[in-house]
């Protein structure tokens, strides 16, 4: 493993002689823009692993994405190696159909103190509540970020991820049947605490969302990348493309159901992936992912 090939992966060309918080960020953005979040393996007879040595292969050298167990286990191995401070956390991700969280943990997700201050780097989240820049942890703090106002809110020792959402205007609006809700303003992403995790303890959580049948990740398959001025996603068959904030906090959504023989071209186009093996496109679940 070698942090220079992963700078080439991720088309970094700065400096990262100093552990600042201008350095991660510029190496934050450069990876959720280069690297999707994607749960592809799952769907193509892959077994996706909870092994540093195994996703390096499979981001860096393959030119793969991966979802948060890979993005952020390998995000904290990047940081770790230029000298900062990471902790790993666990997250339990908001569900809005059923207005809930899980009972146990389903996200990775790092914490690095830095200066004095704590910041959560979230590089696995994907879709559009991907964050762009690592988030102060403060709770009740608006944190506007090209992808919308970003929040913390702390209750009682556990704390909350919100997205203020903005309107949208979507072109295609009849090929969507589960657009976003109108009236949804704010949409809480997931919740943490500050108990600092050790990667084993997510093995469980790897092994049951890519083979429990009521998994998201095995109901859909998802691959979502940022682009530099908003994000791009194939989900089953449905490929959108949204621009951030295009005009008076409005985004632009474009919508378009794809043919089997368009999804090999458009993962390669679009995500810049090229798959192994069969990739069969699946989306049974009626959860929504905007």
């Amino acid at each position: 493993m070698d942090i220079k090939e992963y700078f080439a992966r991720i088309s970094y060309r700065g400096s990262h002689n100093k552990a600042d918080l201008a350095t991660m960020s510029d190496i934050f953005q450069h990876h959720v823009q280069a690297v999707p979040f994607e749960n592809l393996s799952i769907h193509c007879g892959e077994t996706i692993e909870l092994d540093l040595e195994a996703t390096y292969n499979k981001i860096v050298r393959k030119k793969r994405g991966g979802w948060c167990m890979e993005n952020n286990y390998l995000l904290s191995w990047v940081l770790k190696t230029l000298g900062y401070d990471v902790t790993l956390l666990g997250a339990k991700v908001y569900v809005p159909e059923l207005d809930a969280y899980p009972d146990e943990i389903d996200h990775l997700l790092l914490q690095v103190e830095l200066d004095g201050k704590s910041y959560i780097v979230d590089g696995g989240f994907g879709m559009a509540y991907q964050i762009w820049e690592p988030m102060e942890l403060v709770s009740g703090k608006d944190q506007p970020q090209t992808p919308g106002v970003f929040r913390f809110q702390e209750e009682s020792g556990t704390w909350y991820l919100e997205k203020v959402k903005r309107k949208q205007q979507v072109l295609n609006q009849s090929s969507s049947a589960s657009q976003n809700v109108e009236d949804e303003v704010c949409r809480r992403v997931y919740l943490f605490t500050l108990e600092p995790r050790d990667i084993e303890e997510f093995r469980g959580c790897n092994a049951h969302l890519q083979t429990a049948p009521d998994s998201l990740f095995v109901t859909k398959s998802i691959c979502s990348l940022q682009t530099a001025d908003g994000i791009r996603a194939l989900v089953g068959w449905k490929l959108t493309e949204i621009k951030y904030n295009y005009r008076d906090n409005m985004d632009f959504v474009e919508i378009r159901m794809l043919a089997d023989e368009e999804i090999e071209k458009t993962l390669k186009e679009k995500f810049n992936i090229t798959l192994d093996k069969k990739f069969v496109p699946v989306n049974t679940s009626r959860l929504s992912l905007f």
